[in-house]
C-alpha cells in the first residue's frame, strides 16, 4: 500500500496524518532513518493507535505520528550524542523539528517525554495517551506483548504495508545494538542494558533480548 492510500485509505480506520505536518515527519524519517527502522517506527504508530482505539482513548494523531516516528530516531549517527540515552536524543531530534511547525509547546512536551520514556515499562500508560500510545505501539512490534489482541487480519494488514525483515528479531537487536555500543553506560537501569549484554558477554544482562525471541511473531 502507498504512503498516499495510507494517508487516505488507512488501516482498519488508522489513517497516517493527512497534513502538511504528517507528510513532513514521513519525508524526514524516510530520509534519516534505514528501511528497517522506518517500518518499524510506522507499524508502531499502527499499533498504537489501534490500542488507543482498544481503550477508547482520544488523542492527536499527529502527536501520536511525531513520537512514534521519532522514537528510535536517536540510533541514527546524525541524531547520536556521547552521553545521553538514546531516548533522550531522539526526544530531542523531535522537540526541534516540531519547533519549527509552531504546535503549542505542551503538546511538544507530550512527543519528547512519549519518545523518552518508551524504554521504560510501567509507567507510560499511566501517563497522557499520545505518551501511553507510543510505548504500547513499540511493546507490540518489537515484544509482541499485546500480540492477541489484534486480529490476524490487521496484524498482516500493517505487516504487508510496512514488512518486517525475514530476520526481524535479530535484525533490529543488531539496529539497538549498533546504535548505543559506543555508550553503554547510558543504558544502566532500562532495557536497552540488555542488549548491550547480549552483545558482549562480560556486560551480562539478557532478558529483554529472551522476550523478543520468544515473542508469537515469526520472524
Amino acid at each position: 500500500m502507498t504512503d498516499t492510500l495510507l494517508h487516505t485509505a488507512g488501516i482498519h480506520g488508522i489513517k497516517i496524518p493527512d497534513s502538511t505536518l504528517g507528510h513532513a515527519i514521513t519525508a524526514f524519517i524516510r530520509d534519516t532513518e534505514t528501511e528497517l527502522l522506518f517500518n518499524h517506527s510506522s507499524r508502531v504508530y499502527f499499533f498504537g493507535a489501534l490500542a488507543g482505539q482498544q481503550r477508547n482513548l482520544s488523542f492527536n494523531h499527529e502527536l501520536l505520528y511525531a513520537a512514534a516516528m521519532f522514537h528510535d530516531i536517536g540510533l541514527m549517527e546524525p541524531h547520536s550524542s556521547e552521553h545521553l540515552r538514546f531516548e533522550v536524543d531522539g526526544a530531542n531530534a523531535a522537540r526541534d523539528f516540531l519547533n519549527s511547525y509552531n504546535l503549542d509547546p505542551s503538546d511538544i512536551e507530550k512527543v519528547w517525554t512519549g519518545i523518552a520514556l518508551h524504554t521504560t515499562p510501567g509507567v507510560p500508560e499511566f501517563m497522557h495517551p499520545v505518551i501511553a500510545l507510543t510505548t504500547a505501539g513499540v511493546e507490540m512490534d518489537v515484544l509482541g506483548l499485546t500480540y492477541d489482541k489484534y486480529d490476524a487480519s490487521v496484524r498482516e494488514a500493517i505487516v504487508a504495508a510496512f514488512p518486517r525483515t525475514p530476520n526481524f528479531k535479530e535484525d533490529i537487536i543488531n539496529a539497538f545494538y549498533n546504535g548505543i555500543k559506543h555508550k553503554p553506560d547510558t543504558t544502566f537501569g532500562n532495557v536497552k542494558a540488555d542488549v548491550i549484554a547480549d552483545k558482549e558477554p562480560h556486560f551480562h544482562k539478557g532478558n529483554f533480548c529472551s522476550v523478543i525471541r520468544q515473542s508469537r511473531w515469526k520472524a
